[in-house]
């Protein structure tokens, strides 16, 4: 498990990003225009600043995924593993059947 237990290495961004035509997908990019006559200079900046981060984010989600694999394969990842297994056995087995709390009326 890890601290990325919950990481989905990117899959949700991607599947976001698939529904726009140009991101991530190698087709062409697709220009839209506004019913006001076309877009402006810094709509259309604004536009490339936007899916070049979305881009920069999907690599940064596939770098994490990647290290994360390599380190759950490494040695120091079987070990992390094996010592969280050994603390969740430890903590089933802690109680026994006994309340966490035990209360004293005095």
């Amino acid at each position: 498990m890890g601290c990325f237990a919950c990481f989905d290495g990117g899959n949700k961004k991607q599947q976001r990003s698939e529904r726009f035509v140009g991101v991530n997908n190698n087709q062409p990019q697709r220009k839209v225009g506004f019913a006001g006559g076309g877009n402006s200079k810094q709509q259309q900046r604004k536009e490339a600043e936007r899916l070049a981060s979305e881009e920069a984010r999907a690599k940064a989600a596939q770098a994490a995924q990647k290290r994360q694999e390599q380190f759950e394969k490494s040695a120091a990842g079987r070990a992390a593993r094996a010592q969280m297994q050994g603390m969740a056995k430890q903590s089933a087995n802690s109680n026994k059947g006994e309340p966490v709390l035990k209360w004293q009326m005095t």
